[in-house]
């Protein structure tokens, strides 16, 4: 756990976070969720730019929630930052619970997108705002080798490739979305990634 949260506050450090493009979305206030924080720090920083809202963190990993409280004390964020053990297939939110939903880098993880399509659908309110972020394996391969030799520490480099040979590419996720209750949705490629945004009709 130490590594990654190494490793996550180095993305953070370098703007690696999407940050930018969540608020550029249109997420920038309200209850919010994120799927798979992590350590946090996406979030967390996400926060910064958005007085008076509240996060609540879904995550798989018990371990990482521990860090992800730790940092939140860390940022002063006590009150505004929850985590709560859960999968992202099968969330433990009621119907329609959140004004907007983000996720960054964990979308190569999950296990059925399609489910995990629904359960966002399902838990925000109509008209709520949502953004997935995460990497793409189409990726330019100079580009995905100046990545790889950049990653701090070393220890997590075998581990980025992994995660790259699990993402997808635009079109995969195409397919993936129209078989999802997702239905108001676009989807662009960044500079090593893709994010998809969109609102609950």
């Amino acid at each position: 756990m130490e590594i990654f949260d190494e490793f996550a506050k180095t993305m953070r450090d370098k703007g690696w976070n999407n940050v930018d493009s969540i608020l550029t979305a249109g997420i920038n206030k309200g209850n919010v969720l994120e799927i798979g924080p992590g350590p946090g720090y996406v979030g967390l920083e996400w926060l910064k730019q958005a007085p008076g809202s509240t996060l609540t963190g879904c995550e798989i990993s018990r371990a990482m929630i521990k860090v992800a409280d730790k940092n939140a004390k860390d940022y002063g964020f006590e009150t505004r930052a929850s985590y709560v053990e859960g999968n992202c297939m099968q969330m433990p939110f009621h119907n329609e619970a959140f004004d907007a939903i983000f996720s960054n880098g964990s979308l190569h993880e999950w296990e059925d997108p399609v489910r995990v399509f629904n359960e966002i659908n399902r838990v925000l309110k109509p008209g709520g705002l949502f953004y997935i972020g995460d990497m793409r394996r189409d990726v330019n391969p100079l580009l995905k080798w100046f990545i790889f030799f950049s990653t701090r520490p070393k220890k997590i480099r075998p581990g980025f490739l992994t995660s790259l040979n699990a993402s997808y590419t635009v079109e995969e996720l195409q397919k993936l979305l129209r078989q999802s209750e997702l239905k108001c949705f676009t989807m662009q490629k960044e500079f090593f990634g893709l994010y998809i945004s969109g609102k609950k009709l």
